[in-house]
């Protein structure tokens, strides 16, 4: 079997990204690259012809998923034309939701790997990215009445906490409580 074009190798890199940008997401930085590339549909050994680590995935993984976080700000600004505190609410109404809570794939980068990120420490790409992401969340979220940094550690912990007790009638009672705090009653 021949090497794959280019485009062919561009397409598996990408694709590799997105996978593990999603399964970073839901299992955190430990997960095994053999499975990451069997989700991704490919041969563990075509790994190391697109990375040098897996560190090294790990730092590009993450830097996808808050650039997807980075375009939903950018959407809800336009969805919302330009209005700011609608675009906010909307945000933060879909942020504390059944939905996200049992999605963490397609969810916050911030709440899913603050503590792989904490845990591992160091100064890596990948924590220079988190760090630069969860500063741009914390200033979109910024509000008159309400920084944005306690506006995002109230979302994130309620979303994390929320999670953890999923199941439990103490779980939605979590979303609602934040909720509320954040932009009152719907």
């Amino acid at each position: 079997m021949g090497r794959a074009s280019q485009a062919q190798a561009q397409e598996n890199r990408r694709r590799v990204v997105e996978t593990a940008s999603r399964l970073l997401r839901e299992q955190g930085t430990h997960l095994s690259v053999a499975d990451l590339m069997k989700s991704a549909g490919l041969t563990h050994g075509g790994f190391y012809k697109q990375f040098a680590s897996k560190e090294a995935l790990i730092d590009e993984a993450t830097a996808h998923a808050f650039a997807e976080l980075a375009q939903h700000h950018k959407d809800g600004l336009d969805q919302y034309a330009g209005q700011r505190e609608a675009a906010q609410r909307a945000l933060i109404d879909a942020y504390l939701s059944v939905e996200h809570r049992d999605s963490p794939a397609d969810g916050c980068p911030a709440a899913a790997l603050a503590t792989d990120m904490a845990r591992d420490g160091g100064e890596t790409e990948a924590r220079r990215v988190y760090t630069q992401g969860v500063g741009d969340f914390a200033d979109f979220l910024a509000a008159k009445d309400q920084d944005g940094i306690t506006r995002l550690c109230t979302m994130l912990g309620a979303l994390v906490l929320s999670r953890a007790t999923n199941g439990t009638p103490l779980s939605d009672e979590i979303l609602t409580a934040a909720r509320t705090a954040l932009i009152g009653t719907n």
